[in-house]
Protein backbone atom coordinates (compact mmCIF):
# COMPACT_ATOMS: atom_id res chain seq x y z
CA UNK A 1 0.00 0.00 0.00
CA UNK A 2 1.37 3.55 -1.66
CA UNK A 3 1.37 6.16 1.97
CA UNK A 4 -0.27 9.30 1.39
CA UNK A 5 1.86 12.12 3.34
CA UNK A 6 0.66 15.77 3.57
CA UNK A 7 2.95 18.29 4.13
CA UNK A 8 3.89 22.27 3.78
CA UNK A 9 6.07 24.03 2.02
CA UNK A 10 8.32 24.18 -1.11
CA UNK A 11 8.03 21.59 -3.64
CA UNK A 12 11.37 22.41 -4.99
CA UNK A 13 13.42 21.46 -2.04
CA UNK A 14 11.62 17.81 -1.52
CA UNK A 15 14.39 15.12 -1.98
CA UNK A 16 12.08 12.85 -3.89
CA UNK A 17 12.13 10.87 -6.83
CA UNK A 18 9.84 12.66 -9.29
CA UNK A 19 7.87 16.17 -8.63
CA UNK A 20 4.62 17.10 -10.40
CA UNK A 21 4.61 20.34 -12.21
CA UNK A 22 1.39 22.45 -12.59
CA UNK A 23 2.45 23.35 -15.87
CA UNK A 24 1.07 25.49 -18.67
CA UNK A 25 0.21 24.28 -21.99
CA UNK A 26 3.45 25.67 -23.64
CA UNK A 27 6.11 24.16 -20.54
CA UNK A 28 8.00 27.08 -20.99
CA UNK A 29 7.12 28.50 -17.47
CA UNK A 30 5.09 30.73 -15.98
CA UNK A 31 3.79 31.42 -12.47
CA UNK A 32 3.35 29.97 -9.39
CA UNK A 33 4.27 26.52 -8.83
CA UNK A 34 5.65 26.38 -12.33
CA UNK A 35 7.92 29.12 -12.16
CA UNK A 36 9.21 28.15 -9.10
CA UNK A 37 10.08 24.85 -10.34
CA UNK A 38 11.50 26.18 -13.70
CA UNK A 39 13.87 28.98 -11.52
CA UNK A 40 14.98 26.27 -9.36
CA UNK A 41 15.56 23.25 -11.85
CA UNK A 42 17.64 25.79 -14.31
CA UNK A 43 17.77 26.59 -17.86
CA UNK A 44 18.23 23.28 -19.10
CA UNK A 45 14.74 22.56 -18.17
CA UNK A 46 13.49 25.14 -20.38
CA UNK A 47 16.08 23.73 -23.42
CA UNK A 48 14.43 20.46 -22.46
CA UNK A 49 11.07 21.89 -22.27
CA UNK A 50 11.38 23.20 -26.45
CA UNK A 51 11.34 19.93 -27.69
CA UNK A 52 8.50 18.67 -26.04
CA UNK A 53 5.89 20.49 -27.93
CA UNK A 54 3.85 21.56 -25.47
CA UNK A 55 1.13 19.19 -23.70
CA UNK A 56 -2.40 19.04 -23.68
CA UNK A 57 -4.95 19.82 -20.83
CA UNK A 58 -5.00 17.00 -18.48
CA UNK A 59 -1.82 14.80 -20.03
CA UNK A 60 1.41 14.67 -18.63
CA UNK A 61 4.88 14.34 -19.77
CA UNK A 62 8.58 13.94 -18.29
CA UNK A 63 11.76 15.83 -17.72
CA UNK A 64 14.45 15.41 -15.88
CA UNK A 65 15.09 17.24 -13.17
CA UNK A 66 18.18 19.50 -13.41
CA UNK A 67 19.48 21.11 -10.20
CA UNK A 68 16.10 20.32 -7.93
CA UNK A 69 16.60 17.46 -5.60
CA UNK A 70 14.26 15.23 -7.41
CA UNK A 71 15.33 13.26 -10.42
CA UNK A 72 12.49 13.92 -12.40
CA UNK A 73 9.85 16.65 -12.85
CA UNK A 74 6.18 15.59 -14.27
CA UNK A 75 4.57 18.48 -16.04
CA UNK A 76 0.70 17.86 -16.32
CA UNK A 77 -1.58 20.60 -17.48
CA UNK A 78 -4.37 21.87 -14.88
CA UNK A 79 -7.62 23.06 -16.28
CA UNK A 80 -8.73 26.59 -15.82
CA UNK A 81 -12.07 27.00 -13.93
CA UNK A 82 -14.36 28.57 -16.06
CA UNK A 83 -17.92 27.46 -13.76
CA UNK A 84 -17.71 23.95 -13.87
CA UNK A 85 -19.63 23.62 -17.51
CA UNK A 86 -16.03 22.51 -19.34
CA UNK A 87 -15.26 19.22 -18.06
CA UNK A 88 -13.01 20.72 -15.65
CA UNK A 89 -13.46 18.26 -12.95
CA UNK A 90 -12.62 15.42 -15.59
CA UNK A 91 -9.57 17.09 -16.99
CA UNK A 92 -8.09 17.76 -13.24
CA UNK A 93 -8.76 14.09 -12.25
CA UNK A 94 -6.93 12.87 -15.67
CA UNK A 95 -3.67 15.63 -13.87
CA UNK A 96 -3.17 13.43 -11.43
CA UNK A 97 -3.81 10.03 -12.92
CA UNK A 98 -1.58 10.35 -15.95
CA UNK A 99 1.27 11.85 -13.35
CA UNK A 100 1.02 8.82 -11.71
CA UNK A 101 0.92 6.91 -15.09
CA UNK A 102 4.21 8.56 -16.15
CA UNK A 103 5.61 7.91 -12.61
CA UNK A 104 4.88 4.13 -13.04
CA UNK A 105 6.69 3.98 -16.50
CA UNK A 106 9.52 5.39 -14.49
CA UNK A 107 9.70 3.06 -11.67
CA UNK A 108 10.26 5.64 -9.25
CA UNK A 109 9.38 5.35 -5.21
CA UNK A 110 8.92 8.85 -4.29
CA UNK A 111 6.60 11.76 -5.87
CA UNK A 112 5.29 15.01 -4.71
CA UNK A 113 2.41 16.59 -6.69
CA UNK A 114 1.10 20.47 -5.68
CA UNK A 115 -1.88 21.82 -6.17
CA UNK A 116 -3.25 21.47 -9.40
CA UNK A 117 -5.07 24.20 -11.02
CA UNK A 118 -5.44 25.80 -7.77
CA UNK A 119 -3.63 28.92 -8.19
CA UNK A 120 -4.23 31.73 -10.99
CA UNK A 121 -6.17 28.54 -12.61
CA UNK A 122 -8.97 29.30 -9.94
CA UNK A 123 -10.31 25.97 -9.81
CA UNK A 124 -12.23 26.15 -6.25
CA UNK A 125 -9.59 24.55 -4.03
CA UNK A 126 -12.09 22.53 -1.86
CA UNK A 127 -13.22 20.80 -5.22
CA UNK A 128 -10.00 20.43 -6.51
CA UNK A 129 -8.52 18.22 -2.78
CA UNK A 130 -11.54 16.16 -3.44
CA UNK A 131 -10.46 15.19 -6.74
CA UNK A 132 -6.88 14.79 -5.86
CA UNK A 133 -7.66 12.35 -2.91
CA UNK A 134 -10.20 10.65 -4.55
CA UNK A 135 -7.72 9.85 -6.97
CA UNK A 136 -4.17 9.46 -4.95
CA UNK A 137 -6.76 7.71 -2.57
CA UNK A 138 -7.71 5.08 -4.63
CA UNK A 139 -4.28 4.81 -6.14
CA UNK A 140 -2.72 4.59 -2.33
CA UNK A 141 -5.25 1.16 -2.46
CA UNK A 142 -3.07 -0.41 -5.15
CA UNK A 143 -0.71 -3.67 -4.39
CA UNK A 144 0.85 -3.50 -7.77
CA UNK A 145 2.82 -0.29 -8.16
CA UNK A 146 6.51 0.94 -7.22
CA UNK A 147 5.17 4.33 -5.29
CA UNK A 148 6.00 3.87 -1.82
CA UNK A 149 5.17 7.17 -0.67
CA UNK A 150 3.03 10.42 -2.26
CA UNK A 151 3.19 13.45 -0.75
CA UNK A 152 1.08 16.16 -0.91
CA UNK A 153 2.65 19.46 -1.03
CA UNK A 154 0.98 22.59 -0.02
CA UNK A 155 2.37 25.50 -0.53
CA UNK A 156 -0.14 28.25 1.13
CA UNK A 157 -1.99 27.36 4.64
CA UNK A 158 -5.42 27.70 2.97
CA UNK A 159 -4.65 24.62 0.92
CA UNK A 160 -3.04 22.98 3.68
CA UNK A 161 -6.15 23.18 6.42
CA UNK A 162 -8.26 22.05 3.37
CA UNK A 163 -6.05 18.71 3.08
CA UNK A 164 -5.78 18.33 6.85
CA UNK A 165 -9.53 18.19 7.77
CA UNK A 166 -10.18 15.81 4.67
CA UNK A 167 -7.46 13.17 5.51
CA UNK A 168 -8.57 13.69 9.26
CA UNK A 169 -12.05 12.99 8.33
CA UNK A 170 -12.29 10.34 5.83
Amino acid sequence: MVKLTLIQGDITKLEVDAIVNAANSSLMGGGGVDGAIHAAAGPELLAECLTLGGCPTGDAKVTKGYRLPARYIIHTVGPIWRGGQNHEEQLLKSCYENALKRAEELQIETIAFPNISTGVYAFPKQKAAEIALTVLGKYAQKHHTTLKEIFLVCFDDENYQIYKKMMNNP
